[in-house]
């Protein structure tokens, strides 16, 4: 079996759907957030894989119990990018204080939060593990983290995370062409 990567980001919450940035915020899925999570579970049902992990917030992990694996492993690799002092605040607001940011050009250093390289590092070692795995691996996670990890899934920097739009409660794959090259399969489906 070739190795690829199956990745969902968490279903909706409040701050996603007020464009606020959410990190270590513990919040919970809206009722919608629920559904949509439970909608996955028809679509993963009969797909096997060699691991299901999930990021450690609340999020992230009751997205993979609605969708069906409630015994997926806490990877503490797959928790949202650290924005600091940013936690809590839109870009336009973000932008108030430093024109012209973006997670993707300035990171979160400076606000107390991560850089791209910390992310990076982390992303890294789940890019490790799934290539090491005998299969598929399935991962819930979040919207700027499923990016950057699919950045250096391809041997990118996580800047090229920035031209990934990602929705709420969508299933992107990862795999091989010609059994070494990294591409993307599938995009927000």
């Amino acid at each position: 079996m070739t190795v690829s990567l199956w990745m969902v980001r968490h279903g909706p919450t409040e701050w996603a759907e007020n464009g606020r940035h959410t990190s270590r915020t513990d919040l919970p899925l809206l009722p919608s957030g629920e559904e949509r999570a439970r909608e996955l579970a028809a679509r993963l049902a009969g797909t096997e894989f060699a691991a299901v992990l999930t990021s450690p917030r609340l999020r992230a992990r009751r997205t993979a119990e609605l969708a069906g694996f409630p015994d997926a492993e806490v990877e503490p690799d797959l928790a949202e990018w650290d924005y600091g002092s940013y936690e809590g605040l839109t870009t336009p607001q973000i932008r108030e204080q430093v024109p012209g940011w973006t997670i993707w050009t300035r990171g979160a250093a400076d606000a107390g939060g991560e850089s791209a390289d910390q992310v990076a590092a982390r992303l890294d070692r789940v890019v490790a593990r799934v290539r090491a795995s005998d299969g598929r691996v399935l991962v819930f996670g979040h919207g700027h983290a499923l990016r950057a990890l699919t950045a250096r899934f391809l041997d990118e920097p996580v800047t090229m995370g920035a031209r990934l739009a990602l929705g709420t409660a969508t299933l992107s794959i990862l795999g091989y062409e010609h059994g070494s090259d990294p591409v993307i399969e599938r995009w927000n489906s």
